[in-house]
């Protein structure tokens, strides 16, 4: 198996603190289903050195087997997809009602949008801290 195209736990933003000083700190893009903070991570430089994903999908977007499924989406569209984003990258991706109601097309196109914009938006100000 290629290792590029692996999903492992260095991959992933786990700790509470850290999504916190995510969403204080980071840049916010949405579209109709998503909501993805993000920042360029000096987190994700000392883990692994490669984008870190946070998945959140609240208890407002439908029963558990709807948020998994929400949950299995998101990382599978990360993980064939993660090297669109330019930097090294911290993003949450918050999940909104309508992401219910959703296919996997429509998932993985909703989602494609998103990463295209965190990559049009991470891509300046990356010394500035902007």
């Amino acid at each position: 198996m290629n290792r590029s195209f692996s999903f492992n736990k260095s991959d992933r933003i786990l700790r509470r603190p850290e999504f916190l000083h995510l969403s204080e700190t980071g840049k916010k893009v949405h579209n109709r289903q998503f909501l993805a903070v993000f920042r360029p991570g000096s987190a994700c430089l000392r883990f692994s050195g490669r984008t870190r994903l946070g998945i959140t999908v609240t208890k407002k977007v439908g029963p558990a087997v709807v948020r998994n499924r929400i949950k299995r989406l998101c990382r599978e569209h990360f993980r064939l997809n993660r090297h669109q984003i330019r930097n090294c990258q911290d993003i949450n991706l918050i999940a909104k009602k309508k992401a219910a109601d959703m296919s996997a097309e429509q998932a993985f196109s909703s989602l494609a949008d998103i990463f295209s914009k965190i990559s049009a938006m991470g891509h300046g100000n990356q010394e500035s801290g902007k």
